[in-house]
């Protein structure tokens, strides 16, 4: 089977408006099956959690489906290994906080020079606050991959942590994460490894990886704006949490601080509903059943083989305009090596500048350094406003590349 494109987006609403939204790694569109899973909890099932009357348990039951769809789509143990929150960048500062409190003066925590800002600053706090080392694992400024001959070196029995991500949200590079999570252990080491821009793109297996933590964020999954975490259960458990006193004292409600985003938990089951559909070929069939975790993996593999068609397409493009600079891995060969998210600039023009003239053509991409702060900086255009960001996802089109094309060709 072969995924179809204008059959899938049809299920997007935003995309009847006719603009190119090439903005992806910041945030995806959402399926008329996220919309309709939202309104429904909210005008039929908004409660609060645990109470003894029918509103209440039937939304404790959409929370309990949502929990499982994500455990599906990292393929956890069990549904207590997920863990909710508003985003990716607060559950990150609230496990760093936990472990934290588990490290001292001489302990080591390697963070990478690739990463979100979001993967490095709660690790580089808890380093200050608790008397520990950073330690920075470089990347080549030519490829954008990762220098793990220096990881070798900066792993010792001091080192607690290490902080990797997926794939980069600045350069799209996808980071050898099982043996980044290997090398770790091997030093008596915990992995915490960000997969928010990997997660729409690729197959995730956490029992494969053997990772300790791994985040992702539902709204680049096409789901709404809310983060979710898998932590294998003994750190889960045995991780003191910063709660109130009547919170669970097991996860992932231990976690779970306060009151969660109920609704948008009912969005995220929509929006793997909404894979799993693309993986059984079911199209827009709200009946379709649950989100399994054989469905989730074949939607992943169709929408890989079609993203890696969208990549090469871009990249020839972007090679034919000689005003561009890409960064990061660009042979064929490496496609399977990065995720669809290209960052180039344009020979003369201020990324800014050229994010506001291909707005005003309906071509949507982010510029400046996506709070991926230690990577423009070390690729040295930090200063001058950093990158263009074009990101790609299953809903778009060749044709859409070539009217980015013809744009960027404009702007020189």
């Amino acid at each position: 089977m072969r995924l179809d494109p204008d059959r899938l987006r049809a299920q997007f609403p935003a995309l009847a408006g006719g603009a190119v939204f090439f903005d992806n790694p910041g945030g995806t569109q959402v399926p008329q099956r996220v919309v309709d899973r939202m309104s429904r909890y909210l005008l039929h099932t908004n409660a609060n959690h645990g109470g003894a009357f029918q509103t209440s348990r039937e939304s404790d039951a959409v929370l309990e489906q949502a929990h499982s769809a994500v455990a599906h789509l990292f393929n956890a143990r069990s549904p207590d290994e997920i863990v909710f929150g508003p985003n990716m960048t607060t559950l990150t500062f609230s496990i760093s906080r936990a472990l934290a409190a588990q490290f001292g003066p001489g302990d080591e925590i390697i963070v990478t020079r690739l990463d979100h800002d979001a993967n490095i600053s709660p690790w580089m706090l808890a380093a200050e606050d608790r008397g520990c080392t950073l330690r920075w694992l470089d990347f080549d400024v030519e490829d954008c991959t990762l220098n793990l001959d220096q990881l070798a070196d900066l792993l010792s029995d001091r080192t607690r942590l290490v902080a990797v991500g997926y794939a980069s949200n600045a350069v799209g590079t996808v980071n050898p994460v099982g043996r980044i999570v290997r090398m770790a252990h091997e030093a008596g080491a915990l992995c915490y490894v960000d997969a928010v821009q990997f997660a729409p793109h690729g197959v995730i297996d956490v029992q494969d990886l053997d990772c300790d933590f791994l985040v992702a964020s539902a709204y680049k999954f096409f789901g709404p704006h809310i983060g979710a975490l898998y932590g294998k259960t003994e750190h889960l458990t045995s991780l003191r949490a910063y709660k109130v006193r009547p919170a669970p004292d097991e996860p992932p409600g231990k976690f779970e601080t306060g009151t969660q985003n109920h609704e948008g938990l009912a969005g995220t089951l929509g929006a793997l509903e909404y894979i799993a559909s693309v993986g059984r070929g079911d199209g827009a069939n709200v009946a379709a059943g649950a989100p399994t975790r054989q469905a989730l993996v074949g939607a992943l593999e169709l929408v890989v083989d079609y993203e890696r068609e969208l990549t090469s397409h871009l990249l020839d493009t972007l090679a034919s305009l000689p005003e561009v600079r890409v960064f990061g891995l660009t042979a064929a060969a490496d496609l399977d090596r990065r995720v669809p998210t290209v960052s180039i600039r344009v020979q003369g023009v201020a990324p800014r500048q050229a994010a506001e003239r291909l707005a005003a053509r309906g071509i949507y991409v982010w510029d400046g350094n996506f709070y991926a702060l230690a990577v423009t900086r070390r690729l040295g255009v930090e200063a001058d406003g950093g990158l263009i960001r074009i990101g790609l996802a299953h809903y778009n089109t060749h044709a859409e590349i070539d009217r980015l094309g013809n744009a960027l060709a404009d702007l020189s």
